[in-house]
C-alpha cells in the first residue's frame, strides 16, 4: 500500500490489522509523481494519491480535500491574522516547487527568484525570508519548523486525497480495504466476511385478557 506524503494512513491500517490479522498490510511512503507509475507496475496493490491523476486503467475513490496553507517565517506579517486571501498575498514572492501539488488558473504575488526542486528545498528557502509557499496543510506539518509558521488560504484551491488501484485487480481483499477507507462496520454486506446477526423469532403475541365481566343471574 503506497502513500503520498502528508497522507496518515495510521488508522485504516490500525483497522485492517484488527480485522484481516492473515493478511499483513505493508506501507511506503511514495513522492506524488512516482506513486501512479509504481501502481501500474504492479509495485503495490492500490494507493492513496492526489487527485487529478491519470485515471486510465484505474478506479479511483475522491476521499478527502486538504485545506490549503501558506509558510511563512514566524515574525512575517501574514503571522498575525488568523487566515488570508489570496489578495492578501499579491506583494509576496512566491514559491513554485517542481514537485507542486496544487493546480492554478492564476497564481497568487509574484514568482520567486527561483523554483526549487522539492517542497522541502521550497521550505528552506521561506524560512531564509526569500518568500513564502502554499501548500496543502498536511505536507506544512510533513515539513515543520520551529522558526516557521502557517496560516489558512481561505480562497485557494484545494488538494483531494483519493484512492486508487488497478481495475483489472478488484479482489475480496480489495473490497474489504474499500470498505475499512470508506468507515463500513465489519458487520456491512459489502465486506470480505460479513457477519450477519441471528436472526430473532418474535414471541407470538398474547391475547389480551377478557374485559367481559360474567353476568349475574336475575333475581324472580
Amino acid at each position: 500500500m503506497a502513500y503520498v506524503p502528508g497522507v496518515t494512513p495510521g488508522k485504516w491500517a490500525g483497522v485492517w490489522a484488527e480485522r484481516v490479522r492473515e493478511v499483513p498490510l505493508r506501507l511506503l511512503q511514495i513522492p506524488a509523481t512516482e506513486v501512479v507509475p509504481l501502481l501500474r507496475n504492479g509495485g503495490v496493490d492500490a494507493a492513496f494519491v492526489r487527485l487529478p491523476v491519470d485515471r486510465e486503467a484505474l478506479h479511483v475513490i475522491p476521499l478527502y480535500l486538504e485545506t490549503t496553507v501558506v509558510v511563512v517565517p514566524k515574525d512575517h506579517a501574514v503571522a498575525a491574522a488568523e487566515e488570508v486571501e489570496l489578495a492578501d498575498l499579491a506583494d509576496e514572492d512566491v514559491f513554485e516547487p517542481l514537485d507542486e501539488v496544487l493546480t492554478w488558473d492564476d497564481r497568487p504575488g509574484k514568482p520567486a527568484f527561483t523554483r526549487p526542486e522539492s517542497t522541502a528545498g521550497a521550505i528552506e528557502l521561506v524560512a531564509s525570508g526569500a518568500g513564502v509557499l502554499l501548500l496543502p496543510q498536511s505536507l506544512a506539518r510533513l515539513h515543520h519548523r520551529k522558526d516557521l509558521t502557517y496560516r489558512t488560504v481561505t480562497d485557494a484551491p484545494q488538494s483531494q486525497i483519493g484512492l486508487a488501484w488497478l481495475e483489472a485487480v478488484t479482489t475480496d481483499l480489495m473490497e474489504e480495504l474499500i470498505g475499512i477507507v470508506r468507515g463500513r462496520t465489519p458487520n456491512s454486506s459489502r465486506g470480505r466476511n460479513p457477519q450477519q446477526q441471528p436472526t430473532r423469532k418474535k414471541p407470538p403475541k398474547q391475547r389480551p385478557a377478557s374485559k367481559h365481566r360474567p353476568q349475574k343471574r336475575r333475581r324472580r
